[in-house]
């Protein structure tokens, strides 16, 4: 099932159904989060209708659970993996070795060990490494198949400093050095593709930055053209609206300008290399929300300050990024007023919202938190000894856990156990 194009661009928090949210926080407690797997192939849907001619391939470090991976994979998508633990997560919901993309920042030796074991079974599996240091670890370790470079464009956009990672020298071997990289590697490897990503959550404001990244790398594609690359990555980094006034992305634009630049920036685009996108908070982003449970009402001069049990190491974006995410009571609809929203982490970032307008909630209602989707469970931690919340999958009238509640033991399991005093 492929999902459908009919569906709207951006699945708001009040689209979701109070009473089936309701029914899912009491039969498996909060916090909880919940991801809809229709809406995952109707998003896969509609970028492969916008890009019928590129290779998609979704970034599993949006949400690497493997019911969406095998989702993701079902709707024809491949998948772009930033470590060795979502290589083996990809290769478990199925992924072919010739639509799994290895895509690492300083890997690590036992990250670049364990991919390496991998790919021996995984025929066509590519890796892609941003830096020389990176190429000649992996001609120590006998490597010599498919390769992409990635190139610093020295463009980045993005919703947050944090995630722009197109001019961010980590990222990516410096653009005036990628074309004597490229020549240099493919002694040595099989080079197939040259990549580059500007960055997360790009909005329309952005979309410049974006265009101007692809002609770049259409440029250096026309450099190289004797190498004869398969494609050309230009990243993902689509964004998703989380203001409930803010206007989805016109993915079809996007979609169009992306080629249009790359078509422009080569001499000869009808022999050029295909066009691929590594779409992640795209694909899952409205599909989850977090379900959440008031413990704590308390009034306050300025504000209400609820407390609930989620906390930023259930949904660390607000804290970490400032980020805004939609809330709203579950079947409440009384009067606004000012509401801070906190959780029970030790730190006064760990709020989801302040002296925002709330309806009015009492100890144990029940608060949704929308467009957690993507960078939601997969950024949970166990700070202050907090086991992660459990996920449900919803699709149509059926849902089922995809990862259970951890408990405190589960915590503590991988310490080991000493004789006490």
């Amino acid at each position: 099932m492929s999902g459908t194009t009919d569906a709207p661009p951006v699945r708001r928090l009040a689209d979701w159904d109070d009473g089936r949210l309701t029914e899912l926080a009491r039969t498996h407690g909060t916090p909880l989060y919940v991801i809809d797997l229709a809406r995952i192939r109707e998003n896969c849907a509609r970028l492969r209708s916008a890009f019928p001619d590129a290779d998609v391939r979704y970034a599993a470090k949006a949400n690497a659970a493997g019911a969406v991976l095998e989702t993701v994979k079902d709707a024809g998508l491949g998948v772009e993996c930033a470590s060795a633990g979502e290589v083996v997560r990809a290769r478990r919901a199925g992924f072919p070795g010739d639509r799994l993309h290895y895509t690492a920042v300083n890997p690590p030796a036992r990250d670049l060990d364990r991919v390496l074991a991998i790919r021996a079974e995984a025929t066509g599996l590519t890796i892609t490494a941003g830096a020389v240091d990176t190429l000649d670890r992996l001609a120590e370790r006998g490597y010599d198949g498919r390769l992409c470079v990635r190139v610093n464009p020295g463009v980045g956009a993005g919703h947050h400093e944090k995630v722009r990672t197109g001019a961010d020298a980590t990222f990516g071997v410096p653009y005036d050095r990628a074309e004597s990289v490229v020549r240099e590697a493919t002694s040595r490897f099989d080079v197939v593709g040259i990549h580059a990503h500007a960055g997360s959550g790009i909005d329309a404001d952005q979309l410049d930055r974006h265009r101007e990244l692809v002609a770049r790398m259409g440029a250096l594609a026309t450099s190289l053209s004797d190498i004869d690359l398969e494609y050309v990555d230009v990243g993902g980094g689509f964004g998703v609206p989380y203001r409930e006034t803010e206007p989805p992305l016109d993915l079809s634009a996007v979609a169009a300008a992306t080629r249009r630049e790359l078509a422009d920036a080569l001499d000869d685009p009808k022999g050029a290399p295909n066009l691929a996108v590594e779409p992640g908070r795209y694909v899952v982003a409205d599909a989850g929300v977090l379900l959440t449970e008031v413990n704590t009402v308390k009034p306050t001069p300025g504000s209400t300050v609820v407390g609930v049990d989620a906390g930023m190491t259930d949904l660390l974006r607000p804290a970490m990024y400032d980020a805004y995410h939609p809330i709203r009571p579950l079947n409440g609809d009384g009067e606004d007023v000012p509401t801070t929203v906190a959780g029970p982490i030790c730190e006064s970032s760990d709020v989801f919202c302040t002296d925002r307008p709330l309806p009015r909630v009492e100890r144990d209602d029940r608060l949704a938190v929308g467009i957690v989707g993507a960078y939601g469970y997969e950024m949970a931690s166990h700070y202050n000894t907090r086991p992660r919340p459990a996920e449900v999958a919803v699709d149509g009238d059926t849902s089922r856990v995809i990862r259970e509640r951890e408990t405190i033991a589960d915590v503590l399991a991988t310490e080991p156990d000493t004789d006490r005093p």
